[in-house]
């Protein structure tokens, strides 16, 4: 632009468009994943629907995708939320300090790295054949995300523990099975135990429209991408912002390493951050039901 166009041009009505545009109200954003899909619970407390585990996505090898991750509340109330390196081969900050605490030979150590434990998610895609909640699902792929005692039901129904029973590929289109999703609230978190497949059948009966449907399913190697993890040294700025306080392991006292592999450390990490307001969320079945355990965090 030249200078006499700069010259003759009226910025302000721009400028003020420009203002009018900051003032105005924001649409607020969703971080809901609208892939994810989980099931709907009703006031009774139960819930009820049909999903399909679906085979490996085009291109890729497994029909799941396995994520470690941590979630636990530190001292300043704040929590710790973050997927583990460990996932993907790599040291992780939490994984070191739950060493240490472990390795010390104190109980009350060991209690500590109990609460920080590394828990297990996976993630496959699914058809969801019944929704009685929400019925607009129905016929639609998404993914579902699901802890040990789900993934446990179907390594049964691949490796059955009785001769008269057959083994299954849950995830075939054509020989696997319906899985009937049957939901119980016990002590206040979700319990799967009544969760069972159906016998085997064929998802659809036309392959065209298998083949449509595969095509539509959602990428799993994108959860173990190297690229969707936080680093290491961003991990552990947000682990000591968590433990601000005193972090003791052991009774010797060492301040330079809070994440130093020897057992008799005590360390004091001092932060100006305020605590965050205490959310208290317990349950005694964390590694069954991990799901519930998260969806306790998210309601919190």
């Amino acid at each position: 632009m030249s200078l006499n166009t700069l010259k003759k041009s009226n910025s302000l009505d721009e400028l003020l468009g420009a203002v009018k545009s900051e003032n105005a109200p924001q649409e607020k954003k969703s971080y809901v994943d609208e892939r994810l899909w989980k099931p709907t619970m009703d006031k009774t407390g139960n819930g009820y629907a049909v999903i399909r585990f679906l085979p490996a996505p085009d291109g890729e090898d497994m029909p799941w995708a396995k994520v470690w991750n941590h979630a636990f509340q530190g001292p300043t109330g704040q929590w710790y939320i973050e997927n583990s390196l460990t996932t993907i081969g790599q040291k992780d900050p939490v994984s070191e300090m739950n060493s240490a605490y472990w390795n010390s030979g104190v109980e009350s150590d060991k209690e500590i790295a109990r609460k920080q434990k590394r828990k297990l998610q996976y993630f496959s895609n699914i058809y969801v054949v019944q929704d009685p909640s929400n019925p607009e699902n129905e016929g639609k792929v998404f993914l579902y995300r699901f802890g040990k005692k789900i993934f446990d039901k179907i390594v049964e129904a691949m490796q059955p523990a009785f001769e008269d029973e057959t083994a299954i590929n849950p995830f075939d289109f054509w020989e696997g099975a319906n899985f009937k999703l049957k939901l119980r609230t016990v002590d206040g978190y979700w319990n799967y135990d009544k969760s069972e497949f159906d016998a085997p059948s064929t998802l659809l009966d036309d392959d065209d429209a298998l083949e449509k449907l595969w095509k539509t399913q959602y990428s799993l190697t994108d959860f173990t991408a190297s690229t969707n993890f936080k680093s290491y040294n961003e991990l552990k700025t947000r682990l000591t912002s968590v433990l601000a306080g005193s972090v003791t392991v052991g009774n010797v006292s060492d301040e330079s390493n809070p994440f130093d592999d020897s057992p008799d450390t005590t360390v004091t990490v001092d932060t100006k951050e305020q605590p965050a307001p205490t959310v208290e969320v317990t349950s005694e079945n964390e590694e069954d039901d991990t799901l519930s355990y998260f969806e306790k965090l998210a309601e919190a």
